[in-house]
């Protein structure tokens, strides 16, 4: 993977963190980037799980209760392993640049990634790599056009755009997915107001009322959701979720926010394309493939800083 760099680029941690980057770190880091390319009149705004953890600090023993703190994949007990985030495409080079004034080594484009309208920087000591978006989440089973919703919220994305972000994905909702949406919910509203302390119902609905692949998804994963907090006692240990980590009140606060947010679906009028596309049903493929790993020539960390022997 070395080809893919402009020069090496060694992972140098702290003796201290005992090979993981703590999770505090990668917050901390993603609100600085943010906040210098905001004084440099660039946007750009945390999402992914990291966005959720940022968005939902007032939470954040529930979500030590669910494990989804440290719950590392690649690095066991790291939580996360790099920093997704998104910006305007018109801005595109001066994002460029402002990165490599921070220090950050960008990747080079292969033609996936190109078309993905996606860049990728390596932190400058090899601790993780940030990725940037433009415009849209096209690497997702159901893209998301995010151009008049940055401005939004700060320094992330507005808790609607992380929870459509999530409940997107049909090919590879994990375990992770499931607890940031139980994270979110349980720490926002779910009203009709400034969106950056709520779910906006009246968003969701309307969005999913002329895309009935976008609806199908969207809803299949809020009944699932509402399912296994109705049921953790049984369901939970297949996600590692002890029952007892979800109090009554959490789950009667989760479902009946999930609840809100279907009924106001349900009630929403569908477009002639939603309805005509709802004939066919799951008969065809209603959302997009992902690209992988190896579509992209490996995104990895690891493959591009530690050589294959």
């Amino acid at each position: 993977m070395s080809w893919l760099l402009e020069r090496e680029v060694k992972r140098e941690l702290p003796e201290e963190w005992r090979g993981i980057v703590p999770s505090a770190v990668f917050a901390s880091e993603a609100e600085r980037i943010v906040r210098l390319a905001n004084k440099r009149n660039l946007v750009l705004r945390v999402m992914g799980g990291l966005g959720v953890a940022i968005h939902s600090e007032s939470v954040r023993e529930f979500s030590r209760r669910l494990g989804r703190v440290g719950a590392g994949e690649r690095v066991e007990g790291q939580e996360y392993s790099d920093i997704d985030l998104i910006g305007y495409r018109r801005q595109r080079d001066a994002i460029a640049q402002f990165f490599s004034d921070e220090g950050y080594l960008k990747r080079r484009a292969t033609l996936s990634s190109a078309a993905s309208e996606r860049q990728i920087y390596y932190h400058p000591k090899g601790w993780f790599h940030v990725d940037v978006f433009y415009d849209k989440l096209l690497v997702a089973n159901h893209p998301l056009d995010l151009r008049e919703r940055l401005r939004l919220d700060y320094p992330t994305l507005t808790v609607t755009d992380l929870l459509l972000e999530k409940i997107q994905m049909w090919e590879a909702f994990s375990e992770k997915d499931l607890k940031d949406c139980l994270v979110l919910l349980r720490a926002h509203e779910v009203v009709n107001g400034p969106e950056k302390d709520c779910v906006n119902p009246d968003y969701v609905a309307a969005l999913l009322s002329d895309d009935w692949g976008f609806w199908y998804t969207a809803t299949t994963n809020l009944r699932r959701i509402e399912e296994f907090t109705s049921h953790v006692d049984v369901l939970g240990p297949t996600v590692k979720i002890d029952s007892a980590s979800l109090t009554t009140e959490d789950k009667t606060d989760i479902t009946g926010k999930v609840d809100t947010i279907l009924r106001r679906i349900e009630d929403e009028p569908k477009s002639l394309k939603w309805k005509a596309r709802g004939k066919i049903g799951v008969k065809k493929r209603w959302y997009n493939p992902v690209e992988t790993d190896k579509s992209t020539g490996g995104l990895g960390i690891w493959e591009a800083i530690i050589p294959r022997k």
